[in-house]
């Protein structure tokens, strides 16, 4: 029994000593995995983030929320779409103006304070003076052949020359008058049209957005539609589809993809993003690429080859020669500028005149103030005219207003630092994205009274000064500014103050009675659009025989 028991007592012994032996044996191999695990991510964090060890000497902006090794905070940033509003409420947090959210190896600097937002794009505007690298951005343009949107470099210096000398210059402006008129003109025509035979019920959404679709079209490619367009002036399916698909490229632009953040990523398409802009890259292409290689063939076979067979955008940028006489642009830059200058030209003045007329029908004594400004400046026996719009104050501070309640777009196009550098006593890292909040500076309770209350009045000058619609302090952005600022401001201008006089000086406007006492001035929660196009009651206000009935 003795050696039996102590047969099995060391039999217990053995086994346990087995089992005590294979938990410290895998203890360990755990142990040592964890750690070169441990050591293996360390040393990865420190590759993608060369400039850790800089940034913890120096002081960044306030971080908006803890970043996760590698992928920084860009978990949350696709759990709380849209992205915008997430960092915008999270910025109601920050008392600096400014703050730090990393996504993927790249610090996302978003601004909200005008003083700061001038340390960047005034002070600093050289270091400030480039464009990240996007696919929406690469996609848009070709592979970063264009103006805007491209980041600095010699392509950027090549197609800005363009720009200013060639297309958006002052002579070039006064050359092109004749089309821009056809189009106020038409716009007129179209909305007096709907009043005769549809009751006067407009879509304010529309008939804006045809304006500003018309007018690219005919100063590049000298046509108002694609196809046959509407009797009435309005659009047809062509011009539906082609504005349609603009407004997408301009809505996911910069619509912080994964992709952007993480460029080996791109192709997977997690966001959905790629194909989306791709659909609308192809309907602008349908449209657009046709007309351009027809004229390109044009100028190659003789048919076009003097000066005065420039007429119009295109043509312009077709004819440009280099120092050498050769042909200066491609084929691919000049599409992909074209298509640029379309989607930089479209948004902005057609949102601007639809959220003040929307905000005027529910406060009708700026209606009474702006077409008594008109009125007494023009009158009531013509149209009013380019040359009559410098005289416009009041219907400028309209319009001034719009663009500082309600802008186009949550940020602008981003700034990338091209060095580290510090703004207001922070650590700004080499290849930040800078991001100035255009509803943060234009609803800015420290700068503005009554920030969300629409107040023409408070654009007004005691002098009696011409008001311009830039903004050079930032106290709100209507037209970008510094080195990388919008070059098209006197287009931009001018079509924003045309569209808003014409249909406030030709047409009387009211809410459908199905509406209600007010418009409703909610946002659309994906982008800052009114949530419902405007629709109103337009009857007209001037003598039949001024309104346009019979137009190229």
């Amino acid at each position: 029994m003795d050696n039996a028991a102590n047969a099995l007592w060391n039999s217990s012994l053995h086994q346990s000593s087995n089992v005590s032996i294979a938990f410290v044996t895998t203890f360990l191999r755990f142990s040592i995995t964890l750690a070169v695990m441990s050591f293996a991510l360390f040393y990865l964090y420190k590759f993608l983030f060369k400039g850790s060890e800089r940034e913890m000497q120096h002081r960044l902006p306030p971080m908006l929320i803890k970043p996760w090794p590698i992928v920084g905070s860009l978990p949350e940033m696709v759990l709380n779409r849209p992205t915008f509003r997430w960092i915008d409420e999270l910025m109601k947090n920050v008392n600096s103006g400014i703050a730090c959210i990393r996504f993927g190896d790249v610090h996302v600097i978003p601004v909200t304070c005008p003083e700061i937002g001038r340390e960047f794009l005034r002070n600093q505007d050289a270091v400030f003076a480039s464009r990240p690298t996007i696919m929406a951005a690469d996609f848009t343009t070709k592979g970063y052949l264009t103006t805007a949107l491209v980041p600095m470099g010699d392509q950027w210096k090549k197609m800005k020359k363009v720009m200013v000398n060639e297309l958006l210059s002052p002579n070039r402006h006064r050359q092109l008058q004749k089309k821009r008129d056809e189009e106020a003109d038409n716009l007129v025509r179209y909305v007096y049209n709907l009043c005769m035979s549809a009751g006067g019920i407009v879509n304010v959404r529309v008939a804006a957005q045809q304006y500003c679709g018309n007018v690219p079209r005919k100063l590049l490619f000298s046509r108002r539609y694609f196809g046959k367009g509407s009797e009435d002036g309005g659009p047809g399916f062509e011009e539906e589809e082609h504005v349609s698909a603009v407004f997408t490229i301009l809505g996911y632009l910069y619509s912080f993809c994964v992709s952007d953040y993480i460029p080996r990523l791109r192709g997977l398409d997690l966001d959905g993003h790629e194909k989306v802009m791709k659909e609308a890259l192809r309907v602008i292409g349908k449209y657009h690429d046709p007309i351009i290689d027809e004229r390109i063939q044009q100028w190659q076979n003789g048919v076009k080859e003097v000066k005065s067979d420039v007429d119009d955008l295109l043509d312009s940028l077709i004819y440009l020669k280099d120092q050498k006489g050769k042909t200066m642009l491609t084929a691919d830059e000049i599409k992909a500028q074209i298509t640029e200058f379309m989607i930089a030209t479209v948004d902005n003045p057609s949102n601007a005149v639809e959220w003040a007329i929307a905000e005027m029908l529910n406060q009708p004594e700026i209606f009474d103030k702006a077409t008594e400004e008109i009125d007494r400046v023009v009158g009531r026996e013509r149209l009013v005219e380019e040359d009559d719009l410098h005289k416009l104050n009041y219907v400028k501070a309209c319009a001034r207003e719009a663009f500082r309640l309600h802008p186009i777009a949550p940020f602008n196009v981003p700034h990338v630092s091209l060095e580290d550098t510090t703004v207001a006593g922070y650590f700004i890292p080499k290849g930040s994205h800078v991001l100035l909040s255009r509803t943060s500076l234009g609803r800015n309770p420290k700068v503005w009274e009554e920030p969300l209350k629409f107040k023409p009045e408070r654009h007004l000058k005691e002098d009696g000064a011409s008001l311009t619609l830039t903004e050079s302090d930032l106290r709100f952005i209507s037209f970008s500014t510094g080195m990388r600022g919008c070059k098209g401001i006197l287009l931009g201008t001018t079509m924003t103050v045309m569209v808003f006089a014409r249909l406030l000086q030709c047409f009387s406007w009211s809410i459908p009675p199905a509406n209600g006492p007010t418009i409703d001035l909610t946002e659309a929660k994906e982008n800052l659009f009114l949530a419902k196009p405007l629709v109103a009651v337009a009857k007209p206000r001037l003598p039949a025989h001024v309104y346009p009935v019979n137009l190229p």
